[in-house]
């Protein structure tokens, strides 16, 4: 199972509706996730046990080895199928 790390602000509002949709998207592609939802400013200290990292906001600072994608677009719907595809693919 892979696991993906998405953070915002605070957290919560964002993060949630990202991850359900992210999950969503890939089990309908036959890949098993869990997710974990954080704030920005935790991802330092979290990210190293992840697989993927996807942020809805400004995000500056070291993952590792640790991919990020931006995630804003599954939000705004402008860019979502591009970005839904990018997690797909390194996670494959």
């Amino acid at each position: 199972m892979k696991r993906i790390l998405i953070a915002c602000g605070n957290g919560i509002a964002t993060s949630t509706v990202v991850a359900s949709k992210v999950k969503d998207y890939l089990n309908e592609n036959g890949i098993e996730v869990s997710t974990t939802q954080t704030k920005l400013m935790e991802v330092p200290s979290k990210v190293h046990d992840y697989d993927l990292l996807v942020t809805t906001g400004q995000f500056e600072g070291q993952t590792g080895e640790v991919p990020v994608v931006k995630g804003m677009p599954i939000l705004t719907g402008i860019g979502s199928e591009q970005t839904m595809e990018e997690i797909l693919n390194y996670l494959k």
